[in-house]
């Protein structure tokens, strides 16, 4: 089976570094010296296993997204720890837009689980949210620490119940809601010691992430190739003929000889003469791979265009004026008039927010009437952008439909938006 990319997420000190150590350690998948390197008074703090940098070691949060990689005889992983300040939602946002699943943290201590009609974080609730707009196929709730409370099986129980009401109200799909114990290790690679603990009979969260599919490339959807780099002189002339390379990924459908394609913005025209794989072999390159492509006369193409079949000009259509979901990720708040960069595959264009068409309370999921965005929140908004871009809904496509919104000033990377 392919690699699985998933994230841990949720709201701060829910035990998400704890978890991922938990799956290095027990999955055998830690080195003895690198495991001695990371105990305090004589015990082994998980945490430090993925929180790397000093100031993360020094306050005791996650503050970067941090890769890890293990293996079992099942799979192989790639795992990013997500902080879960909301300071650093920009952070797990970037990690969760290529993740294939995610686990979403829930500490029982923080919530009164005594009661059956209790209310999430507000941070679980927006990540939730967050995961569902970035288009993560597999979310799993993990119930952590469920070890420390007096009645572990009462409090999953009414965790669970408020996981799932949130869940149907929000629209979200959930693949399973498993309690765990990362500091114990219950649950998580190997079972629980009492296995009616907190009466789940279920799989271990190992054994779900095991069985988990990865994202399926958009490989029904026509040709369309952000260019990336070109490639001026080629060392493989014998096979290009002299001609420039364009380099890049595949953002969707197959890259295939004999393709007529459009170039945009330029709108010129050309048929693909050769396509070369991530290793210079001639062959057709389905999309998330990379691909070098040249075409069969010289036209003007640089960094940030796109080429994209011109059979589906209906189909990938390019447009100035984009109706969409931002994640606002700003310290300041987003406001109509403003201009911003839009940054969408290798290509900068300007793009000033016309309206904010409403934003969404995470607490009550209702669609309210705003005349800004406050740092975190995620709204509905219209863009126009100065020069045309080639985009579909973000529904259909993880990567035609998204664009980053970058400060003009600052340089600061502003929001996360999602093509409608």
């Amino acid at each position: 089976m392919e690699a699985l990319k998933f994230i841990t997420c949720g709201s701060v000190d829910d035990g998400k570094s704890t978890l991922i150590g938990r799956l290095l350690v027990d999955s055998k998948a830690v080195l003895q010296d690198h495991l001695a390197g990371v105990q305090r008074q004589g015990e082994t703090d998980l945490a430090l296993l993925t929180d790397g940098l000093s100031a993360e070691r020094e306050q005791g949060i996650t503050i970067d997204v941090a890769y890890r990689y293990f293996s079992t005889e099942a799979r192989k992983f790639i795992i990013g720890d997500a902080p879960g300040h909301e300071q650093y939602t920009r952070n797990m946002v970037t990690a969760a837009s290529s993740a294939d699943a995610a686990v979403v943290l829930v500490d029982a201590t923080k919530l009164p689980w005594q009661d059956a009609g209790l209310a999430l974080l507000p941070q679980t609730r927006r990540h939730s949210l967050l995961l569902k707009l970035l288009r993560v196929p597999s979310i799993v709730f993990a119930v952590n620490k469920l070890d420390a409370v007096a009645d572990s099986a009462l409090a999953y129980a009414h965790i669970r119940g408020a996981l799932d009401r949130f869940a149907a109200e929000a629209g979200i799909s959930v693949v399973a809601t498993v309690p765990v114990s990362a500091l114990k290790g219950w649950n998580v690679v190997d079972a629980a010691t009492d296995e009616h603990w907190c009466g789940y009979t279920g799989p271990t969260l190992l054994q779900i992430l095991e069985d988990l599919p990865v994202t399926q490339a958009d490989a029904g959807l026509p040709l369309s190739f952000p260019v990336q780099w070109v490639e001026k002189f080629s060392s493989s002339s014998d096979t290009t003929q002299g001609r420039r390379v364009f380099w890049g990924r595949v953002a969707t459908g197959r890259a295939s000889v004999g393709q007529t394609i459009r170039v945009l913005p330029s709108g010129q025209t050309a048929v693909v003469a050769q396509v070369l794989t991530h290793v210079r072999a001639p062959g057709e390159v389905n999309a998330n791979h990379g691909a070098g492509i040249v075409l069969d006369r010289e036209v003007d193409v640089s960094r940030g265009d796109w080429l994209y079949a011109d059979s589906a000009a209906e189909t990938l259509q390019s447009q100035r004026q984009v109706r969409a979901t931002v994640a606002w990720l700003d310290d300041e708040p987003l406001v109509p008039g403003r201009v911003y960069w839009a940054l969408h595959g290798h290509r900068w264009v300007k793009a000033k927010v016309q309206r904010i068409v409403h934003k969404l309370d995470i607490h009550t999921l209702a669609e309210q009437d705003a005349t800004q965005l406050e740092p975190n929140a995620i709204g509905h908004i219209e863009l126009a952008l100065q020069e045309p871009l080639l985009t579909l809904p973000y529904s259909q496509s993880r990567t035609l439909g998204a664009l980053v919104l970058v400060d003009t000033a600052s340089h600061k990377t502003s929001g996360a938006v999602m093509v409608l």
